[in-house]
């Protein structure tokens, strides 16, 4: 069984998160999102709301699956019994960045890191840029699934 593990921090999911995690369905039997926590963060969602906002986005698709973890990835790869992380990559400054923490998972454990480029229509759409619009009173709604226009 074929199982990647998607980690982010998803405050909030955005269509970009979206669009990743569809096309990765197609290439694993199951896709793990998995909400980082990180005590050190300030979120605009709370855990428990980027949770369900997932979990209701994707409730009709069993092969996705939503937890939460703290640690590292490679540790949740270990403890899931899977063999990928997947990422979406929107620019160049994401892949630099990408590439050095998949170079060091790699190092660390087996774990490959497979790169998916985001969709023409959904490759400026960022998490920081959402909440930057709801903060300033914008409509969000154009950049993210219902389940969390529902919410906001």
């Amino acid at each position: 069984m074929r199982k990647a593990i998607f980690p982010g921090s998803f405050d909030p999911i955005t269509n970009g998160h979206y669009d990743i995690i569809k096309r990765g369905i197609s290439l694993f039997d199951e896709v793990i999102v998995a909400i980082g926590v990180n005590a050190e963060k300030k979120y605009m969602f709370a855990l428990e709301d980027r949770k369900r906002f997932i979990e209701e986005t994707f409730k009709d698709e069993p092969k996705v699956r939503v937890i939460t973890y703290t640690g590292l990835t490679i540790d949740l790869c270990k403890k899931e019994k899977a063999q990928f992380i997947l990422r979406g990559l929107r620019n160049p400054a994401d892949f630099e960045f990408e590439k050095a923490i998949a170079h060091t998972n790699r190092r660390l454990s087996k774990i490959e890191t497979v790169f998916l480029l985001t969709a023409a229509n959904t490759s400026y759409i960022s998490s920081s840029i959402v909440r930057d619009v709801l903060r300033n009173g914008g409509d969000a709604s154009p950049f993210v699934p219902d389940s969390v226009v529902c919410k906001i």
